[in-house]
């Protein structure tokens, strides 16, 4: 594969208090001039990624404004969820070797 990075799995807790590892990658996303720093999943076979409501709100989104709504599958199907496009920047390289 051309150009293919490896990224390593963070440890830390779940929800429930659990031990686990997720790939993360440290981003800063900007809405509308605003910017916050974050720890997204990787997730090389999502089609959309989930921002937390708490995320948007940090960014200055307005939830009444998003208009166009996406239907999400798994744990997340009961929940209404809307699209905000926002620009994604990588902060810290997590390349492993």
């Amino acid at each position: 594969m051309r150009n293919a990075q490896r990224f390593n799995f963070t440890e830390g807790l779940d929800t429930f208090g659990v031990p686990d590892a997720l790939p993360q990658l440290p981003l800063s996303l900007t809405y509308r001039g605003l910017s916050v720093e974050v720890l997204a999943l990787l997730d090389t076979g999502a089609s959309v990624n989930v921002l937390p409501y708490r995320v948007g709100i940090q960014l200055g989104a307005t939830w009444e404004e998003q208009t166009t709504s996406v239907i999400v599958a798994g744990k997340l199907a009961s929940v209404e969820a809307r699209v905000l496009l926002i620009s994604p920047r990588l902060v810290i390289s997590t390349r492993c070797g």
